[in-house]
């Protein structure tokens, strides 16, 4: 899966939960920052990103995600 694809499904992730389109989400989005989100919006995204990519992720690599292009990172080193 390319990078590409996983920010496509991070950003409609996010543009669900978060109530925004998806050309407002970027890299640099910020999830406690940008969108205000409390640690049951970060807990119910990370669960989330394991439904949608199959990977386990953590808690403690799960407070390492602060961004967009965070979680990107991560779902691309553990789907390869």
């Amino acid at each position: 899966m390319s990078e590409q694809e996983i920010f496509d499904k991070i950003a409609a992730i996010i543009a669900d939960r978060f109530e925004l389109t998806q050309d407002q989400v970027t890299n640099e989005l910020n999830f406690k920052a940008d969108l205000d989100a409390d640690s049951i919006d970060i807990v119910e995204f990370v669960l989330e990103l394991e439904d949608t990519f199959g990977a386990e992720i953590p808690d403690e690599e799960a407070e390492k995600i602060a961004t967009v292009a965070d979680a990107v990172a991560y779902i691309k080193a553990k789907t390869k």
